[in-house]
């Protein structure tokens, strides 16, 4: 079952930087969403689709998907940009 890795980011309410050096296993759904006939919630018999996995590198995330087997795509961490602005900007 594919799996991708990557790094958390931060949310848009997040001041902090709490977990964001975190590396996640995300496993890929293998089955596609149905709805269901009766409430209408979508629903999946894909259990694995569910699980995500936190490791403290990229290498240990790494090494966990050869240890079992799981092919694995690493997504890059984008470089981090900074907006400098001045609350005077906004009056320009």
């Amino acid at each position: 079952m594919p799996a991708r890795i990557f790094q958390k980011t931060k949310h848009a309410m997040q001041s902090g930087k709490a977990h964001t050096d975190e590396w996640v296993l995300e496993f890929e759904q293998s089955e596609a969403r149905f709805a269901d006939p009766l409430m209408g919630w979508t629903g999946s018999a894909d259990t694995q689709s569910q699980v995500n996995l936190t490791f403290p590198s990229k290498d240990a995330a790494k090494a966990y998907a050869e240890k079992y087997g799981i092919a694995a795509r690493v997504h890059a961490t984008p470089p981090k940009r900074l907006k400098l602005q001045a609350y005077a900007d906004n009056f320009r």
